[in-house]
Protein backbone atom coordinates (compact mmCIF):
# COMPACT_ATOMS: atom_id res chain seq x y z
CA UNK A 1 0.00 0.00 0.00
CA UNK A 2 1.49 3.06 -0.85
CA UNK A 3 2.27 5.79 2.05
CA UNK A 4 1.82 9.58 0.52
CA UNK A 5 1.44 10.77 4.46
CA UNK A 6 4.43 12.80 5.98
CA UNK A 7 6.61 11.27 7.46
CA UNK A 8 9.68 11.51 9.53
CA UNK A 9 12.03 12.22 7.05
CA UNK A 10 15.32 10.28 8.04
CA UNK A 11 15.77 7.05 9.66
CA UNK A 12 17.66 8.82 12.50
CA UNK A 13 14.26 11.14 12.92
CA UNK A 14 12.38 8.07 12.98
CA UNK A 15 14.01 6.20 15.69
CA UNK A 16 14.59 9.62 17.77
CA UNK A 17 11.10 9.80 17.70
CA UNK A 18 10.52 6.00 18.71
CA UNK A 19 13.11 6.04 21.56
CA UNK A 20 11.37 9.68 22.48
CA UNK A 21 8.46 7.79 23.29
CA UNK A 22 9.34 5.14 24.63
CA UNK A 23 12.23 6.55 27.14
CA UNK A 24 10.27 9.79 28.58
CA UNK A 25 9.02 9.38 32.17
CA UNK A 26 9.07 5.48 31.47
CA UNK A 27 12.32 5.19 32.43
CA UNK A 28 13.44 8.77 34.64
CA UNK A 29 9.77 8.50 36.63
CA UNK A 30 8.66 5.54 36.43
CA UNK A 31 11.24 2.65 36.26
CA UNK A 32 13.21 3.92 39.30
CA UNK A 33 10.29 4.23 41.85
CA UNK A 34 8.80 0.61 40.36
CA UNK A 35 12.59 -0.75 40.56
CA UNK A 36 12.56 0.34 44.90
CA UNK A 37 8.81 -0.97 45.11
CA UNK A 38 9.83 -4.54 43.54
CA UNK A 39 12.74 -5.96 45.00
CA UNK A 40 15.78 -3.09 42.62
CA UNK A 41 17.77 -5.76 40.36
CA UNK A 42 15.84 -8.89 40.92
CA UNK A 43 12.96 -6.61 39.41
CA UNK A 44 15.48 -5.43 36.20
CA UNK A 45 16.62 -9.14 35.65
CA UNK A 46 12.68 -9.58 34.65
CA UNK A 47 12.14 -6.44 33.34
CA UNK A 48 15.11 -6.89 30.86
CA UNK A 49 14.36 -10.55 29.50
CA UNK A 50 10.73 -9.33 29.39
CA UNK A 51 12.04 -6.43 26.93
CA UNK A 52 13.85 -8.97 24.75
CA UNK A 53 11.54 -12.03 24.23
CA UNK A 54 8.58 -10.59 24.36
CA UNK A 55 8.09 -6.97 24.13
CA UNK A 56 10.88 -6.36 20.93
CA UNK A 57 8.61 -8.97 18.92
CA UNK A 58 5.25 -7.18 20.26
CA UNK A 59 6.88 -3.59 18.89
CA UNK A 60 7.31 -5.38 15.79
CA UNK A 61 3.97 -6.74 15.47
CA UNK A 62 2.63 -3.46 15.85
CA UNK A 63 5.10 -1.49 13.31
CA UNK A 64 3.97 -4.57 10.76
CA UNK A 65 0.27 -2.59 11.19
CA UNK A 66 1.40 0.82 11.04
CA UNK A 67 3.21 0.41 8.33
CA UNK A 68 1.57 -2.06 6.43
CA UNK A 69 -1.75 0.23 6.79
CA UNK A 70 0.19 3.39 6.46
CA UNK A 71 -2.83 4.72 8.75
CA UNK A 72 -4.02 5.63 12.39
CA UNK A 73 -5.13 2.90 14.58
CA UNK A 74 -8.86 3.04 13.31
CA UNK A 75 -7.72 3.35 10.10
CA UNK A 76 -5.28 0.56 10.03
CA UNK A 77 -7.76 -2.11 11.44
CA UNK A 78 -10.24 -0.78 8.40
CA UNK A 79 -7.64 -1.08 5.84
CA UNK A 80 -6.51 -4.97 6.43
CA UNK A 81 -9.43 -6.64 8.58
CA UNK A 82 -12.55 -4.24 7.06
CA UNK A 83 -15.95 -4.89 8.81
CA UNK A 84 -14.78 -7.22 11.08
CA UNK A 85 -14.44 -7.19 14.91
CA UNK A 86 -10.91 -6.31 14.75
CA UNK A 87 -11.81 -2.36 14.74
CA UNK A 88 -12.17 -2.74 18.32
CA UNK A 89 -8.38 -3.15 18.77
CA UNK A 90 -8.37 0.20 16.57
CA UNK A 91 -10.68 1.50 19.37
CA UNK A 92 -8.72 0.51 21.87
CA UNK A 93 -5.52 1.27 20.45
CA UNK A 94 -6.78 5.29 20.35
CA UNK A 95 -8.19 5.79 23.65
CA UNK A 96 -5.54 4.13 26.00
CA UNK A 97 -3.09 6.55 24.76
CA UNK A 98 -5.69 9.75 25.98
CA UNK A 99 -6.54 7.61 29.29
CA UNK A 100 -2.64 7.82 29.77
CA UNK A 101 -2.21 11.31 28.76
CA UNK A 102 -4.69 12.34 31.31
CA UNK A 103 -2.72 11.52 34.44
CA UNK A 104 1.20 11.60 32.14
CA UNK A 105 0.59 15.19 31.99
CA UNK A 106 0.23 15.09 36.06
CA UNK A 107 3.90 14.33 36.31
CA UNK A 108 4.67 16.58 33.50
CA UNK A 109 3.30 19.52 35.32
CA UNK A 110 5.06 18.01 38.68
CA UNK A 111 8.39 18.47 36.35
CA UNK A 112 7.89 21.89 35.29
CA UNK A 113 7.00 23.09 38.76
CA UNK A 114 10.62 21.29 40.46
CA UNK A 115 12.44 22.74 37.60
CA UNK A 116 11.44 26.34 38.02
CA UNK A 117 11.84 25.71 41.89
CA UNK A 118 15.13 24.46 41.43
CA UNK A 119 16.58 27.50 40.68
CA UNK A 120 16.36 28.57 43.86
CA UNK A 121 15.95 25.35 45.39
CA UNK A 122 12.70 26.40 47.28
CA UNK A 123 11.19 23.32 47.10
CA UNK A 124 7.76 22.44 48.90
CA UNK A 125 8.64 20.97 52.38
CA UNK A 126 7.70 17.20 51.02
CA UNK A 127 6.27 16.06 47.68
CA UNK A 128 3.13 14.47 49.16
CA UNK A 129 1.75 18.61 50.66
CA UNK A 130 2.42 19.48 47.18
CA UNK A 131 0.61 16.74 45.24
CA UNK A 132 -2.40 17.24 47.96
CA UNK A 133 -2.58 20.51 47.34
CA UNK A 134 -4.93 22.42 44.68
CA UNK A 135 -3.87 24.88 42.40
CA UNK A 136 -0.66 24.50 42.10
CA UNK A 137 -0.33 21.09 40.63
CA UNK A 138 -3.43 22.07 38.53
CA UNK A 139 -1.95 24.89 36.82
CA UNK A 140 1.09 23.09 36.27
CA UNK A 141 -0.55 20.05 34.38
CA UNK A 142 -1.99 22.94 32.48
CA UNK A 143 0.74 24.54 31.62
CA UNK A 144 2.66 20.90 30.56
CA UNK A 145 -0.38 19.58 28.34
CA UNK A 146 -0.62 23.17 26.45
CA UNK A 147 3.19 22.65 25.88
CA UNK A 148 2.58 19.55 24.58
CA UNK A 149 -0.12 20.52 22.62
CA UNK A 150 1.88 23.31 21.14
CA UNK A 151 4.83 21.17 19.83
CA UNK A 152 2.20 18.37 17.98
CA UNK A 153 0.81 21.68 15.99
CA UNK A 154 3.73 21.22 14.21
CA UNK A 155 3.04 18.93 12.47
CA UNK A 156 5.89 15.24 11.78
CA UNK A 157 8.98 17.10 10.53
CA UNK A 158 9.04 20.62 11.69
CA UNK A 159 7.00 20.11 15.48
CA UNK A 160 7.60 16.30 16.90
CA UNK A 161 11.21 15.10 14.54
CA UNK A 162 12.57 18.78 14.98
CA UNK A 163 11.79 18.69 18.84
CA UNK A 164 13.39 14.48 19.59
CA UNK A 165 16.70 14.94 16.99
CA UNK A 166 17.18 17.90 19.52
CA UNK A 167 16.04 16.51 22.77
CA UNK A 168 16.94 12.90 22.87
CA UNK A 169 20.89 13.69 22.53
CA UNK A 170 20.80 16.24 25.19
CA UNK A 171 18.70 14.23 27.47
CA UNK A 172 21.31 11.52 27.38
CA UNK A 173 24.09 14.18 28.27
CA UNK A 174 22.30 15.37 30.98
CA UNK A 175 21.74 11.76 32.54
CA UNK A 176 24.90 10.79 31.66
CA UNK A 177 26.34 13.29 33.49
CA UNK A 178 23.85 12.97 36.21
CA UNK A 179 24.41 8.82 36.59
CA UNK A 180 28.15 9.68 37.02
CA UNK A 181 27.30 12.60 39.62
CA UNK A 182 25.14 10.42 42.00
CA UNK A 183 26.99 7.56 42.52
CA UNK A 184 30.37 9.70 43.67
CA UNK A 185 27.86 10.83 46.59
CA UNK A 186 28.45 9.51 50.07
CA UNK A 187 26.23 6.32 50.94
CA UNK A 188 25.67 5.67 47.22
CA UNK A 189 26.81 2.71 46.95
CA UNK A 190 24.00 0.83 48.42
CA UNK A 191 22.08 2.05 46.09
CA UNK A 192 24.45 0.36 43.06
CA UNK A 193 24.05 -2.95 45.13
CA UNK A 194 20.44 -2.31 45.45
CA UNK A 195 20.27 -2.29 41.38
CA UNK A 196 22.70 -4.75 40.39
CA UNK A 197 22.93 -7.74 43.34
CA UNK A 198 19.43 -9.47 42.81
CA UNK A 199 17.29 -10.87 45.97
CA UNK A 200 15.62 -14.05 44.05
CA UNK A 201 13.50 -14.32 47.08
CA UNK A 202 11.62 -11.22 46.15
CA UNK A 203 10.60 -12.94 42.90
CA UNK A 204 6.12 -13.22 43.14
CA UNK A 205 4.13 -12.83 40.47
CA UNK A 206 3.15 -9.21 41.06
CA UNK A 207 6.67 -8.60 40.49
CA UNK A 208 6.94 -10.32 37.19
CA UNK A 209 3.14 -8.54 36.12
CA UNK A 210 4.90 -5.26 36.90
CA UNK A 211 8.07 -5.74 35.14
CA UNK A 212 6.05 -7.03 31.85
CA UNK A 213 3.52 -3.64 32.31
CA UNK A 214 6.88 -1.67 32.65
CA UNK A 215 8.27 -3.10 29.16
CA UNK A 216 5.05 -2.29 27.61
CA UNK A 217 5.21 1.39 28.97
CA UNK A 218 8.80 1.81 28.72
CA UNK A 219 8.40 0.72 25.16
CA UNK A 220 5.19 2.55 24.08
CA UNK A 221 3.09 -0.88 23.35
CA UNK A 222 -0.30 -1.13 23.69
CA UNK A 223 -1.31 2.24 23.18
CA UNK A 224 -1.35 2.95 19.52
CA UNK A 225 2.15 5.03 19.23
CA UNK A 226 3.94 2.40 17.53
CA UNK A 227 1.40 1.37 15.13
CA UNK A 228 0.78 5.22 14.78
CA UNK A 229 4.70 6.28 14.38
CA UNK A 230 4.94 3.27 12.21
CA UNK A 231 2.70 4.74 9.43
CA UNK A 232 4.99 7.71 9.22
CA UNK A 233 8.07 5.30 8.75
CA UNK A 234 9.84 5.24 4.73
CA UNK A 235 9.01 1.35 3.39
CA UNK A 236 12.83 1.78 2.22
CA UNK A 237 13.48 1.81 6.46
CA UNK A 238 14.25 -1.79 8.50
CA UNK A 239 11.97 -2.41 11.16
CA UNK A 240 14.31 -4.29 13.04
CA UNK A 241 17.13 -1.64 12.84
CA UNK A 242 14.01 0.79 14.27
CA UNK A 243 13.21 -1.77 17.10
CA UNK A 244 16.29 -3.06 18.82
CA UNK A 245 17.69 0.77 18.71
CA UNK A 246 14.74 1.71 20.43
CA UNK A 247 14.73 -1.10 22.79
CA UNK A 248 18.33 -1.16 23.31
CA UNK A 249 18.16 2.52 23.87
CA UNK A 250 15.58 2.80 26.22
CA UNK A 251 17.33 -0.62 28.51
CA UNK A 252 20.80 1.32 28.39
CA UNK A 253 18.95 4.75 29.39
CA UNK A 254 16.87 2.86 32.40
CA UNK A 255 19.32 1.69 33.88
CA UNK A 256 21.09 4.89 33.66
CA UNK A 257 17.96 6.27 35.40
CA UNK A 258 18.50 4.24 37.89
CA UNK A 259 22.04 4.85 38.42
CA UNK A 260 21.24 8.74 38.51
CA UNK A 261 18.45 8.11 41.32
CA UNK A 262 18.50 5.10 43.22
CA UNK A 263 22.23 5.84 44.62
CA UNK A 264 20.90 9.23 45.35
CA UNK A 265 17.98 7.88 47.39
CA UNK A 266 20.15 5.89 49.73
CA UNK A 267 22.70 8.66 50.32
CA UNK A 268 19.90 10.90 51.31
CA UNK A 269 18.42 7.73 53.53
CA UNK A 270 14.87 7.66 51.80
CA UNK A 271 13.12 4.77 51.41
CA UNK A 272 13.06 3.08 48.05
CA UNK A 273 9.31 2.20 47.98
CA UNK A 274 8.05 5.34 47.84
CA UNK A 275 6.22 5.10 45.45
CA UNK A 276 5.20 8.24 42.71
CA UNK A 277 7.08 10.33 44.39
CA UNK A 278 10.41 9.24 44.28
CA UNK A 279 12.19 11.77 42.48
CA UNK A 280 10.37 14.36 43.61
CA UNK A 281 11.10 13.54 47.37
CA UNK A 282 14.82 12.17 47.43
CA UNK A 283 16.53 14.31 44.70
CA UNK A 284 15.58 17.79 46.56
CA UNK A 285 16.90 16.42 49.74
CA UNK A 286 20.53 16.04 47.61
CA UNK A 287 20.47 19.04 45.60
CA UNK A 288 19.77 20.89 48.81
CA UNK A 289 22.41 19.56 50.70
CA UNK A 290 25.17 19.43 48.02
CA UNK A 291 24.11 23.64 47.76
CA UNK A 292 24.88 23.59 50.99
CA UNK A 293 29.02 22.98 50.49
CA UNK A 294 29.09 24.39 46.91
CA UNK A 295 25.97 26.61 46.55
CA UNK A 296 26.38 27.13 42.50
CA UNK A 297 26.99 23.87 41.97
CA UNK A 298 23.60 22.63 43.76
CA UNK A 299 21.72 24.63 41.77
CA UNK A 300 23.00 23.84 38.55
CA UNK A 301 22.52 20.24 38.99
CA UNK A 302 18.78 20.63 40.31
CA UNK A 303 18.34 22.17 36.87
CA UNK A 304 19.74 20.22 34.91
CA UNK A 305 18.17 16.80 36.39
CA UNK A 306 14.42 18.45 36.45
CA UNK A 307 14.91 19.78 33.32
CA UNK A 308 15.91 16.25 32.09
CA UNK A 309 12.66 15.39 33.78
CA UNK A 310 10.65 17.52 31.93
CA UNK A 311 12.41 17.11 28.47
CA UNK A 312 11.93 13.14 29.11
CA UNK A 313 7.94 13.82 29.98
CA UNK A 314 7.73 15.73 26.60
CA UNK A 315 9.53 13.72 24.32
CA UNK A 316 6.80 11.09 25.44
CA UNK A 317 3.39 12.94 25.71
CA UNK A 318 3.80 14.77 22.01
CA UNK A 319 3.47 10.54 21.17
CA UNK A 320 0.26 10.03 23.58
CA UNK A 321 -1.12 13.25 21.77
CA UNK A 322 -0.08 12.43 18.07
CA UNK A 323 -2.44 9.35 18.46
CA UNK A 324 -5.85 10.67 18.79
CA UNK A 325 -4.53 13.73 16.65
CA UNK A 326 -3.72 11.42 13.98
CA UNK A 327 -7.35 9.99 13.87
CA UNK A 328 -9.24 13.15 14.10
CA UNK A 329 -6.70 14.41 10.90
CA UNK A 330 -7.47 11.08 9.01
CA UNK A 331 -10.69 9.78 9.52
CA UNK A 332 -12.71 12.70 10.85
CA UNK A 333 -10.92 15.27 8.19
CA UNK A 334 -9.56 17.56 11.14
CA UNK A 335 -7.16 20.45 10.52
CA UNK A 336 -4.14 19.46 12.83
CA UNK A 337 -4.58 22.56 14.73
CA UNK A 338 -8.44 22.03 15.54
CA UNK A 339 -7.70 18.47 16.12
CA UNK A 340 -4.82 19.25 18.55
CA UNK A 341 -7.47 21.88 20.47
CA UNK A 342 -10.43 18.96 20.96
CA UNK A 343 -7.08 16.53 22.06
CA UNK A 344 -6.02 19.38 24.42
CA UNK A 345 -10.20 19.77 25.90
CA UNK A 346 -10.25 16.10 26.18
CA UNK A 347 -6.80 15.91 28.07
CA UNK A 348 -7.92 18.61 30.05
CA UNK A 349 -11.28 17.49 31.16
CA UNK A 350 -9.50 13.65 31.98
CA UNK A 351 -6.46 15.55 33.83
CA UNK A 352 -8.05 17.47 36.49
CA UNK A 353 -9.50 14.55 38.58
CA UNK A 354 -5.72 13.26 38.06
CA UNK A 355 -4.38 16.22 39.19
CA UNK A 356 -6.66 16.97 42.08
CA UNK A 357 -6.90 13.23 43.48
CA UNK A 358 -3.62 10.78 43.91
CA UNK A 359 -5.94 8.18 44.52
CA UNK A 360 -7.40 8.53 41.00
CA UNK A 361 -4.24 9.25 39.59
CA UNK A 362 -2.79 5.82 40.60
CA UNK A 363 -5.65 4.38 39.31
CA UNK A 364 -5.36 5.48 35.96
CA UNK A 365 -1.51 4.32 36.03
CA UNK A 366 -2.83 0.41 37.51
CA UNK A 367 -5.62 0.24 34.46
CA UNK A 368 -3.57 1.13 32.08
CA UNK A 369 -0.08 -0.44 32.55
CA UNK A 370 -1.42 -3.80 34.00
CA UNK A 371 -5.17 -4.31 31.95
CA UNK A 372 -5.11 -2.06 29.02
CA UNK A 373 -1.64 -1.99 27.92
CA UNK A 374 -1.14 -5.93 27.96
CA UNK A 375 -4.64 -6.62 26.49
CA UNK A 376 -3.69 -3.98 23.76
CA UNK A 377 -0.38 -6.13 23.45
CA UNK A 378 -2.09 -9.19 23.06
CA UNK A 379 -4.37 -8.08 20.47
CA UNK A 380 -1.85 -7.03 18.44
CA UNK A 381 0.24 -10.19 18.29
CA UNK A 382 -2.85 -12.21 17.41
CA UNK A 383 -3.75 -9.85 14.72
CA UNK A 384 -0.70 -10.41 13.10
CA UNK A 385 0.35 -13.80 13.47
CA UNK A 386 -3.07 -15.42 13.19
CA UNK A 387 -5.25 -12.41 11.24
CA UNK A 388 -2.46 -11.28 8.68
CA UNK A 389 -1.88 -13.04 5.90
CA UNK A 390 1.61 -14.97 6.14
CA UNK A 391 3.28 -13.62 3.08
CA UNK A 392 2.35 -9.76 4.12
CA UNK A 393 3.97 -10.15 7.16
CA UNK A 394 7.11 -11.42 5.83
CA UNK A 395 7.24 -9.00 2.96
CA UNK A 396 6.64 -6.34 5.54
CA UNK A 397 9.15 -7.25 7.97
CA UNK A 398 11.87 -8.57 5.47
CA UNK A 399 11.17 -5.53 2.87
CA UNK A 400 10.27 -7.64 -0.31
CA UNK A 401 13.26 -9.88 0.70
CA UNK A 402 15.58 -7.55 0.57
CA UNK A 403 17.03 -7.55 4.19
CA UNK A 404 18.33 -10.82 4.15
CA UNK A 405 19.10 -10.24 8.16
CA UNK A 406 15.56 -10.09 8.81
CA UNK A 407 14.35 -13.31 6.02
CA UNK A 408 16.42 -15.33 8.16
CA UNK A 409 14.67 -14.21 11.37
CA UNK A 410 11.28 -13.91 10.34
CA UNK A 411 10.63 -17.80 11.16
CA UNK A 412 11.64 -17.07 15.20
CA UNK A 413 9.68 -14.06 15.03
CA UNK A 414 6.62 -15.19 13.65
CA UNK A 415 7.22 -18.25 16.20
CA UNK A 416 7.15 -15.69 18.93
CA UNK A 417 4.01 -13.79 17.85
CA UNK A 418 1.58 -16.72 16.73
CA UNK A 419 2.43 -18.87 20.16
CA UNK A 420 5.27 -17.38 22.71
CA UNK A 421 3.63 -14.09 23.21
CA UNK A 422 0.02 -14.95 22.90
CA UNK A 423 0.85 -17.27 25.80
CA UNK A 424 2.78 -15.03 27.98
CA UNK A 425 1.01 -12.37 27.98
CA UNK A 426 -2.09 -14.17 28.48
CA UNK A 427 -0.73 -16.05 31.45
CA UNK A 428 0.85 -13.01 33.48
CA UNK A 429 -2.46 -11.10 32.51
CA UNK A 430 -4.00 -13.95 34.50
CA UNK A 431 -1.81 -14.21 37.37
CA UNK A 432 -2.38 -10.46 38.18
CA UNK A 433 -6.01 -10.89 39.43
CA UNK A 434 -5.02 -14.52 40.94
Amino acid sequence: MANSKEQFGSRFAAIAALAGSAIGLGCIWRFPYMVGENGGAVYIIIYVIATLLLCIPIFFAEFIIGRRSGANCLGAMRKLAPGTPWKWLGVLCTLTPMIILCYYSVVGGWSITYLLKSFNLGYPASFAAFSASTWAPLCAFVVYLGLTCLIVVGGIKKGIAAFTKVSIPLLFALIVFLSVYSITLKGSSAGVDYLFRPDWSKVDAHVVINALGQGFYSLSLGMGIIVTYASYISKKDDMVVAGLGTAGFTLFFALLAGLAIMPAVFAAGIEPASGPGLIFDSLPFIFTSLSSTYPVLGTVVAVLFFFSVSIAALTSSISLVEVPVAWLIEEKGFRRGRAVLLVFVIGLIGGVPCALNTGIFQSFDLLCCNVLLPVGGLLCVLFVGWKMKREDVWDEFTNGGSLKWNVRLFGFVRFVLSYLAPVAILAVFVSNFI
